[in-house]
Protein backbone atom coordinates (compact mmCIF):
# COMPACT_ATOMS: atom_id res chain seq x y z
CA UNK A 1 0.00 0.00 0.00
CA UNK A 2 1.35 3.52 -1.15
CA UNK A 3 2.43 5.98 1.54
CA UNK A 4 0.93 9.07 -0.05
CA UNK A 5 -2.07 9.20 -2.78
CA UNK A 6 -2.02 12.39 -4.97
CA UNK A 7 -5.42 13.62 -5.66
CA UNK A 8 -5.28 15.86 -9.06
CA UNK A 9 -8.95 16.97 -10.07
CA UNK A 10 -9.19 17.18 -13.49
CA UNK A 11 -11.81 19.35 -15.45
CA UNK A 12 -9.41 20.44 -19.48
CA UNK A 13 -10.40 21.96 -22.60
CA UNK A 14 -7.35 20.72 -24.38
CA UNK A 15 -4.97 17.60 -24.39
CA UNK A 16 -1.74 17.06 -23.08
CA UNK A 17 -1.96 19.50 -19.79
CA UNK A 18 -2.69 16.56 -17.37
CA UNK A 19 0.02 14.36 -19.51
CA UNK A 20 2.16 17.21 -17.97
CA UNK A 21 1.07 17.17 -14.64
CA UNK A 22 1.31 13.12 -14.29
CA UNK A 23 4.91 13.41 -15.77
CA UNK A 24 6.02 15.22 -12.81
CA UNK A 25 4.95 13.12 -10.33
CA UNK A 26 6.16 10.10 -12.37
CA UNK A 27 9.19 11.92 -12.00
CA UNK A 28 9.54 12.59 -8.12
CA UNK A 29 12.42 11.35 -6.45
CA UNK A 30 9.89 9.83 -3.79
CA UNK A 31 8.51 6.61 -5.16
CA UNK A 32 6.16 5.87 -2.24
CA UNK A 33 2.71 7.38 -3.57
CA UNK A 34 -0.27 6.46 -5.63
CA UNK A 35 -1.83 8.91 -8.11
CA UNK A 36 -6.22 9.51 -7.97
CA UNK A 37 -7.46 11.62 -10.90
CA UNK A 38 -10.74 12.41 -10.47
CA UNK A 39 -12.55 13.29 -13.84
CA UNK A 40 -14.93 16.00 -13.15
CA UNK A 41 -16.75 15.70 -16.28
CA UNK A 42 -13.88 16.92 -17.91
CA UNK A 43 -14.75 18.18 -22.31
CA UNK A 44 -11.31 16.28 -22.68
CA UNK A 45 -11.63 12.79 -20.93
CA UNK A 46 -8.45 11.62 -18.95
CA UNK A 47 -8.18 8.80 -20.73
CA UNK A 48 -6.56 10.28 -23.30
CA UNK A 49 -3.67 12.02 -21.60
CA UNK A 50 -2.70 8.49 -19.91
CA UNK A 51 -2.00 6.76 -22.88
CA UNK A 52 1.69 6.21 -23.10
CA UNK A 53 2.86 6.07 -19.51
CA UNK A 54 4.49 2.48 -18.92
CA UNK A 55 2.11 -0.51 -17.40
CA UNK A 56 4.05 -0.07 -14.00
CA UNK A 57 2.99 3.66 -13.74
CA UNK A 58 -0.41 3.20 -15.22
CA UNK A 59 -0.84 0.78 -12.70
CA UNK A 60 0.09 3.37 -9.69
CA UNK A 61 -2.64 5.32 -11.35
CA UNK A 62 -6.82 5.24 -10.96
CA UNK A 63 -9.43 7.38 -13.00
CA UNK A 64 -12.54 8.30 -10.84
CA UNK A 65 -15.17 9.65 -13.04
CA UNK A 66 -18.12 11.76 -11.53
CA UNK A 67 -20.86 14.30 -12.72
CA UNK A 68 -18.96 18.24 -12.64
CA UNK A 69 -18.63 19.24 -9.36
CA UNK A 70 -16.08 21.86 -9.67
CA UNK A 71 -12.25 21.61 -8.10
CA UNK A 72 -13.43 21.27 -4.62
CA UNK A 73 -15.90 18.75 -4.98
CA UNK A 74 -13.53 16.64 -7.83
CA UNK A 75 -10.71 16.91 -4.37
CA UNK A 76 -13.63 15.60 -2.15
CA UNK A 77 -14.30 12.54 -3.86
CA UNK A 78 -10.90 12.09 -4.20
CA UNK A 79 -9.94 12.30 -0.55
CA UNK A 80 -13.03 9.84 -0.19
CA UNK A 81 -11.09 7.11 -2.37
CA UNK A 82 -7.82 7.47 -0.28
CA UNK A 83 -7.18 4.41 1.51
CA UNK A 84 -7.34 3.70 4.94
CA UNK A 85 -3.80 2.87 5.54
CA UNK A 86 -2.61 5.97 2.85
CA UNK A 87 -0.52 8.55 5.67
CA UNK A 88 -0.38 11.80 3.51
CA UNK A 89 -1.99 12.73 0.69
CA UNK A 90 -0.94 15.59 -1.87
CA UNK A 91 -2.91 18.07 -4.04
CA UNK A 92 -1.94 19.07 -7.43
CA UNK A 93 -4.00 21.20 -9.86
CA UNK A 94 -3.97 19.38 -13.22
CA UNK A 95 -2.33 22.36 -14.99
CA UNK A 96 0.43 22.61 -12.47
CA UNK A 97 3.97 20.67 -12.25
CA UNK A 98 5.94 19.10 -9.25
CA UNK A 99 9.62 19.92 -8.63
CA UNK A 100 11.45 16.26 -8.93
CA UNK A 101 12.04 16.90 -4.81
CA UNK A 102 8.58 17.87 -3.64
CA UNK A 103 7.31 14.64 -2.44
CA UNK A 104 10.42 13.95 -0.78
CA UNK A 105 10.59 17.12 0.91
CA UNK A 106 7.62 16.44 2.40
CA UNK A 107 7.87 13.45 3.68
CA UNK A 108 10.79 14.05 5.55
CA UNK A 109 10.01 17.53 7.42
CA UNK A 110 6.68 15.97 7.70
CA UNK A 111 8.26 13.23 9.62
CA UNK A 112 11.08 14.76 11.45
CA UNK A 113 8.99 17.80 12.94
CA UNK A 114 6.01 14.94 13.38
CA UNK A 115 3.75 17.47 11.36
CA UNK A 116 0.56 17.12 9.54
CA UNK A 117 0.12 20.08 7.59
CA UNK A 118 2.73 21.14 5.09
CA UNK A 119 3.33 23.80 2.30
CA UNK A 120 5.95 24.32 0.03
CA UNK A 121 6.57 27.55 -2.47
CA UNK A 122 5.39 27.60 -5.93
CA UNK A 123 6.67 29.87 -8.76
CA UNK A 124 4.65 30.80 -12.24
CA UNK A 125 4.88 32.94 -14.64
CA UNK A 126 4.27 37.06 -14.37
CA UNK A 127 0.29 36.18 -14.53
CA UNK A 128 0.98 34.60 -10.98
CA UNK A 129 2.57 37.93 -9.78
CA UNK A 130 0.28 38.28 -6.24
CA UNK A 131 2.08 34.64 -5.27
CA UNK A 132 5.43 35.28 -2.74
CA UNK A 133 7.46 32.61 -1.24
CA UNK A 134 7.24 31.11 2.25
CA UNK A 135 11.12 32.56 2.82
CA UNK A 136 9.74 35.84 1.94
CA UNK A 137 7.63 35.44 5.17
CA UNK A 138 10.86 35.97 7.60
CA UNK A 139 10.75 39.44 6.40
CA UNK A 140 7.75 40.62 7.51
CA UNK A 141 6.46 37.98 10.13
CA UNK A 142 7.40 36.44 13.33
CA UNK A 143 8.42 32.82 12.50
CA UNK A 144 10.54 29.86 13.86
CA UNK A 145 13.65 28.64 11.94
CA UNK A 146 13.20 24.83 11.81
CA UNK A 147 15.66 24.55 8.94
CA UNK A 148 18.19 25.76 6.66
CA UNK A 149 18.44 22.88 4.21
CA UNK A 150 16.06 22.99 3.42
CA UNK A 151 14.85 26.03 4.82
CA UNK A 152 11.92 24.81 7.08
CA UNK A 153 9.85 27.57 9.38
CA UNK A 154 6.68 27.25 11.12
CA UNK A 155 4.72 30.33 12.16
CA UNK A 156 3.17 30.47 15.87
CA UNK A 157 0.14 32.90 14.24
CA UNK A 158 -0.07 31.41 11.13
CA UNK A 159 -3.63 31.71 10.99
CA UNK A 160 -3.34 35.65 11.23
CA UNK A 161 -0.53 35.68 8.84
CA UNK A 162 -2.73 33.70 6.37
CA UNK A 163 -5.83 35.97 6.52
CA UNK A 164 -3.77 38.95 6.23
CA UNK A 165 -2.41 37.85 2.69
CA UNK A 166 -2.99 34.32 1.99
CA UNK A 167 -1.20 34.35 -1.89
CA UNK A 168 2.30 32.54 0.17
CA UNK A 169 -0.26 29.18 0.23
CA UNK A 170 -1.19 26.95 -3.00
CA UNK A 171 -3.10 23.42 -3.03
CA UNK A 172 -0.43 22.35 -5.68
CA UNK A 173 2.02 22.56 -2.48
CA UNK A 174 0.12 21.12 -0.25
CA UNK A 175 0.26 18.20 1.84
CA UNK A 176 -1.53 16.23 4.57
CA UNK A 177 -1.60 13.51 6.99
CA UNK A 178 -4.41 11.76 8.88
CA UNK A 179 -6.28 13.35 10.70
CA UNK A 180 -7.16 15.78 8.04
CA UNK A 181 -7.73 13.40 5.32
CA UNK A 182 -10.76 12.01 7.58
CA UNK A 183 -12.47 14.64 8.69
CA UNK A 184 -11.95 17.92 6.82
CA UNK A 185 -13.34 18.59 3.33
CA UNK A 186 -13.77 21.30 0.56
CA UNK A 187 -17.39 23.52 0.66
CA UNK A 188 -17.89 22.38 -2.95
CA UNK A 189 -20.80 25.19 -3.13
CA UNK A 190 -18.14 27.94 -3.20
CA UNK A 191 -16.24 27.09 -6.55
CA UNK A 192 -16.15 30.26 -7.73
CA UNK A 193 -14.66 31.83 -4.72
CA UNK A 194 -12.67 30.74 -1.61
CA UNK A 195 -13.04 27.26 -1.09
CA UNK A 196 -8.99 26.58 -0.90
CA UNK A 197 -8.86 29.43 1.19
CA UNK A 198 -11.72 27.88 3.90
CA UNK A 199 -9.83 24.31 3.26
CA UNK A 200 -6.33 26.36 4.21
CA UNK A 201 -8.17 27.49 7.56
CA UNK A 202 -9.45 24.32 8.73
CA UNK A 203 -6.56 22.27 7.92
CA UNK A 204 -4.21 24.81 10.33
CA UNK A 205 -6.77 24.89 13.09
CA UNK A 206 -7.26 21.01 13.00
CA UNK A 207 -3.46 20.28 12.60
CA UNK A 208 -0.99 18.72 15.08
CA UNK A 209 1.81 21.08 13.60
CA UNK A 210 1.80 22.78 10.36
CA UNK A 211 5.42 23.39 8.44
CA UNK A 212 6.01 25.52 5.47
CA UNK A 213 8.81 25.20 3.30
CA UNK A 214 10.74 27.92 1.22
CA UNK A 215 11.64 25.64 -1.53
CA UNK A 216 9.60 25.82 -4.64
CA UNK A 217 7.38 22.82 -4.76
CA UNK A 218 5.22 23.26 -7.52
CA UNK A 219 5.37 25.26 -10.30
CA UNK A 220 1.69 27.06 -11.66
CA UNK A 221 1.06 26.16 -15.38
CA UNK A 222 -1.39 27.61 -17.79
CA UNK A 223 -4.85 25.58 -17.97
CA UNK A 224 -8.39 26.26 -18.13
CA UNK A 225 -9.10 28.09 -14.57
CA UNK A 226 -12.71 28.83 -13.00
CA UNK A 227 -11.71 32.48 -12.63
CA UNK A 228 -11.06 32.96 -16.23
CA UNK A 229 -13.34 34.98 -17.70
CA UNK A 230 -15.21 36.28 -14.23
CA UNK A 231 -14.52 39.94 -14.28
CA UNK A 232 -16.48 42.98 -12.94
CA UNK A 233 -18.71 43.02 -15.62
CA UNK A 234 -19.34 39.40 -15.94
CA UNK A 235 -22.95 37.72 -14.94
CA UNK A 236 -20.45 35.29 -12.52
CA UNK A 237 -19.02 38.26 -10.88
CA UNK A 238 -21.62 38.69 -8.04
CA UNK A 239 -22.28 34.96 -7.09
CA UNK A 240 -18.35 35.11 -6.87
CA UNK A 241 -18.63 37.79 -4.17
CA UNK A 242 -21.25 36.56 -2.76
CA UNK A 243 -19.43 33.25 -2.57
CA UNK A 244 -16.56 34.97 -1.21
CA UNK A 245 -18.87 36.62 1.61
CA UNK A 246 -20.04 33.14 2.67
CA UNK A 247 -17.04 31.65 2.96
CA UNK A 248 -15.44 34.54 4.78
CA UNK A 249 -18.92 34.45 7.02
CA UNK A 250 -17.78 31.17 7.74
CA UNK A 251 -14.45 31.70 9.00
CA UNK A 252 -15.51 34.56 11.19
CA UNK A 253 -17.21 31.75 12.80
CA UNK A 254 -14.74 29.86 13.32
CA UNK A 255 -12.03 32.16 14.71
CA UNK A 256 -14.69 33.46 16.81
CA UNK A 257 -12.60 33.81 19.72
CA UNK A 258 -9.70 35.43 18.10
CA UNK A 259 -10.24 39.29 17.81
CA UNK A 260 -7.33 39.99 15.15
CA UNK A 261 -8.49 37.59 12.74
CA UNK A 262 -12.24 38.86 12.97
CA UNK A 263 -10.66 42.18 11.81
CA UNK A 264 -9.61 41.06 9.09
CA UNK A 265 -12.43 38.61 7.95
CA UNK A 266 -14.87 41.36 8.60
CA UNK A 267 -12.63 44.12 6.31
CA UNK A 268 -12.72 41.42 3.25
CA UNK A 269 -16.45 41.12 3.72
CA UNK A 270 -16.94 44.62 3.33
CA UNK A 271 -15.09 44.70 0.22
CA UNK A 272 -16.91 42.26 -1.46
CA UNK A 273 -20.18 43.69 -0.46
CA UNK A 274 -18.56 46.70 -2.12
CA UNK A 275 -17.32 44.93 -4.76
CA UNK A 276 -20.66 43.72 -5.88
CA UNK A 277 -22.96 46.38 -5.41
CA UNK A 278 -20.35 48.46 -7.66
CA UNK A 279 -20.53 45.90 -10.37
CA UNK A 280 -24.25 46.45 -10.31
CA UNK A 281 -24.20 50.12 -10.38
CA UNK A 282 -22.33 49.39 -13.68
CA UNK A 283 -25.20 47.23 -15.06
CA UNK A 284 -27.35 49.68 -14.31
CA UNK A 285 -25.28 52.38 -16.26
CA UNK A 286 -25.51 49.86 -19.26
CA UNK A 287 -29.31 49.82 -18.97
CA UNK A 288 -29.45 46.59 -17.44
CA UNK A 289 -31.45 45.37 -14.52
CA UNK A 290 -29.34 44.31 -11.61
CA UNK A 291 -29.29 40.60 -10.89
CA UNK A 292 -32.22 41.23 -8.16
CA UNK A 293 -32.53 37.49 -7.08
CA UNK A 294 -29.23 36.86 -6.24
CA UNK A 295 -28.96 40.41 -4.55
CA UNK A 296 -31.99 39.27 -2.51
CA UNK A 297 -30.59 35.50 -1.44
CA UNK A 298 -27.51 38.08 -0.20
CA UNK A 299 -29.69 40.28 1.72
CA UNK A 300 -31.27 37.76 3.49
CA UNK A 301 -28.26 36.02 4.84
CA UNK A 302 -26.56 39.77 5.27
CA UNK A 303 -28.50 42.67 6.08
CA UNK A 304 -25.41 44.90 6.28
CA UNK A 305 -25.23 44.32 2.69
CA UNK A 306 -28.33 47.68 2.75
CA UNK A 307 -26.77 49.41 4.98
CA UNK A 308 -23.59 49.13 2.31
CA UNK A 309 -25.87 50.59 -0.61
CA UNK A 310 -26.68 53.55 1.50
CA UNK A 311 -22.79 54.07 2.45
CA UNK A 312 -22.22 53.82 -1.37
CA UNK A 313 -24.87 56.14 -2.35
CA UNK A 314 -24.10 58.91 0.07
CA UNK A 315 -20.13 58.68 -0.40
CA UNK A 316 -21.17 59.21 -4.51
CA UNK A 317 -23.66 62.14 -3.96
CA UNK A 318 -20.55 63.71 -1.43
CA UNK A 319 -18.18 63.65 -4.17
Amino acid sequence: MAKLTVIIPYYQKEPGILRRALSSVFAQNFKGFDIIVVDDESPYPADGDVIGFSEEERARLRIVRQENAGPGGARNTGLDHVSGQTELVAFLDSDDTWTPDHLGDAVRAMSQFDANCYFASITGSDAFYYHFGVADLEKTEPVVRLSDDPQLIEIPGLTQVMLKNWSFLHLSAMVIGRPLIDHVRFDAALRLAAEDVLFFCDCVLAARRVVLSANAGAVRGEGLNIFHGVDNDSPQFLRQQFNTWVALDRLEQRFAEHPVEIASLRSYKQTARRQALWSQARRVRRRKLPQFDMLARWAVRDPRLFTSVFELAVGKLSR
